[in-house]
């Protein structure tokens, strides 16, 4: 889980989006992006899919399964 925290909150401000505007991106409220990049929660299936479809990077990558991007 520890990893995913990470990658997400890494990508997020790559692009330099605040935890409001990814929410707005992927229909969820920033207090989720923020329980979600501090490790308080883990996303579904669909909501793990949406990030990774979002950053153009494989769900493996996220959850840290790989380390390759894409």
């Amino acid at each position: 889980m520890k990893v995913f925290c990470e990658r997400l909150k890494e990508l997020r401000t790559e692009k330099g989006l605040s935890t409001t505007e990814l929410g707005e991106i992927i229909n969820v409220s920033n207090s989720t992006i923020s329980r979600w990049e501090g490790g308080k929660i883990i996303p579904s299936i669909e909501h793990l899919y949406n990030i990774a479809k979002y950053f153009d990077v494989s769900a493996d990558y996220l959850i840290g399964i790989i380390n390759e991007l894409n």
